[in-house]
């Protein structure tokens, strides 16, 4: 069994940064992913990351601006979020699936391979 915690959303201004970060605790996953939910629209993909190797993958929305990394220490996720706009604020959500794929894997994108979820946290931007 996996358990992930999300902590680090609250309201920020557009333009600004956030980090969000995700406790693993129980079985260490394979991989971890980020997904987020705004109102009114269905829940999305935005980035992955492979445990063992790092290896990562983004939505095209997010690219250049957030970071998603893993601290093997810790046992935590964190996704570094940069130059924030409107179209950010969500609930963000962390994620767990039971198997790891191939690196280049599109199952890393699809919330129906993901087992194990966070609570959520408000990610809320806004001047």
């Amino acid at each position: 069994q996996v358990q992930l915690v999300e902590s680090g959303g609250g309201l920020v201004q557009p333009g600004n940064s956030l980090r969000l970060s995700c406790v693993v605790s129980g079985s260490t996953p394979g991989a971890a992913g980020w997904f987020r939910q705004s109102p009114g629209k269905e829940r999305e993909f935005v980035a992955s990351i492979r445990w063992f190797d790092a290896n990562t993958r983004y939505v095209d929305a997010v690219k250049g601006r957030f970071t998603i990394s893993r601290d093997r220490a810790k046992k935590a996720v964190y996704l570094h979020m940069n130059s924030l706009t409107h179209d950010d604020t969500a609930v963000y959500y962390c994620a767990a699936p039971s198997r790891t794929w191939n690196s280049g894997s599109s199952y890393y994108s699809d919330q129906l391979k993901y087992d194990y979820w966070g609570q959520g946290t408000q990610v809320t931007v806004s001047s």
